[in-house]
């Protein structure tokens, strides 16, 4: 695994030993950067269930303000903090070792403006989150959530929550799934990201 583009293009980054994390393919990042990067610049990022940080890591690279990166798992948060180390990224980013929905009172931003999260697949964790994220006020009506999930993975809980799909896109293994708080017909923005 290694850091696609951006200041620490190239840089490799290390992996949590074993099977308990599932690190996103280097072609699928790299499809996903391509439609976040006009977000990225100067933006607050959120990387959920980090794993070993390279989503986050990513987006420091290529121009995100801060980052912070969620990860209960002390041996996936030990590969983060190397991993930021090593791209001399720490700087920008804040690590936050507990479960995803306690660091949710930890985010102290008046605004997100991207949400990443990878969870274990088949566990409501999704669902989960986006319940929570209904009462947070830094999740705001341009906050961008992206769900990487299994690809029979059903979002049709979305709408009833306050927020709607507004982009799939599918890979072979799983699909990333984009979602924001809905909007009302004159504000829909649906299909312009």
């Amino acid at each position: 695994m290694r850091v696609i583009a951006g200041k620490a293009r190239r840089l490799p980054l290390k992996t949590v030993p074993g099977s308990d994390t599932r690190p996103t393919q280097d072609r699928i990042k790299e499809t996903l950067f391509n439609i976040l990067m006009p977000d990225l610049p100067g933006c607050v990022f959120v990387d959920l269930f980090s794993g070993s940080g390279g989503i986050g890591i990513e987006a420091l690279s290529r121009g995100a303000r801060k980052a912070y990166f969620v990860e209960h798992s002390p041996k996936a948060m030990a590969c983060i903090q190397e991993n930021l180390a090593f791209t001399r990224l720490a700087g920008q980013a804040v690590t936050l070792k507990m479960d995803a929905a306690a660091s949710l009172h930890h985010i102290f931003e008046k605004e997100v403006d991207i949400i990443f999260m990878d969870p274990p697949y088949g566990q409501g964790l999704e669902r989960q989150m986006l319940t929570l994220f209904r009462n947070r006020s830094f999740v705001t009506e341009d906050t961008v959530i992206i769900v990487e999930a299994a690809l029979d993975e059903d979002f049709s809980y979305v709408p009833p929550l306050g927020f709607e799909v507004y982009r799939e896109k599918k890979y072979k293994t799983n699909k990333h799934v984009f979602i924001r708080r809905g909007r009302n017909e004159e504000g829909s923005l649906s299909g312009q990201l």
